[in-house]
């Protein structure tokens, strides 16, 4: 990382910011043609979690290519200033990389979406067994994760 003072090196806090996120941006990569897209997400300290249909883009990449890069960021704003290039940004950020994969078995699928579900509530919930066979659940073992922090104290 260039900005050495802006990096975060705390898991705790790279940790907070992933929890703080209501998405995850996940970039894929196919043909050395980037792709990315934000999607709801759950995280159990080593791997982040998503679901949808079984087919399509997304899918389709990751049956050729496992490797991904994912973002996260939270509490951003422009912080702004009477000369133009004197504005600044505050932000959270974290960026991380790690091999994706699908979940075939059932019980693995609804430990996934358990997860999923609650990073937005509080709620336990039921999965119907038709609905889980066709939905596609990838799990993402991050191999690496950095964090960079602007604008706070």
């Amino acid at each position: 990382m260039r900005r050495k003072d802006k990096e975060i090196t705390d898991r705790e806090v790279i940790d907070s910011i992933i929890n703080e996120s209501t998405f995850c941006r996940l970039a894929l990569s196919q043909d050395d043609r980037p792709y990315i897209v934000p999607l709801t997400f759950g995280y159990d300290g080593t791997a982040l979690y998503f679901h949808g249909a079984l087919a399509g883009k997304k899918i389709d990449i990751l049956r050729k290519n496992i490797n991904v890069c994912f973002e996260f960021d939270s509490d951003g704003e422009p912080i702004p200033s009477d000369e133009s290039c004197s504005w600044s940004v505050r932000y959270k950020s974290v960026i991380g990389y790690g091999k994706a994969r699908l979940l075939e078995d059932m019980d693995s699928k609804l430990r996934a979406l358990d997860i999923i579900m609650k990073h937005y509530s509080v709620k336990s919930f039921e999965y119907p067994e038709e609905k889980v066979k066709k939905t596609a659940v990838i799990r993402v073992d991050i191999g690496t994760v950095t964090g960079k922090m602007s604008g706070y104290k």
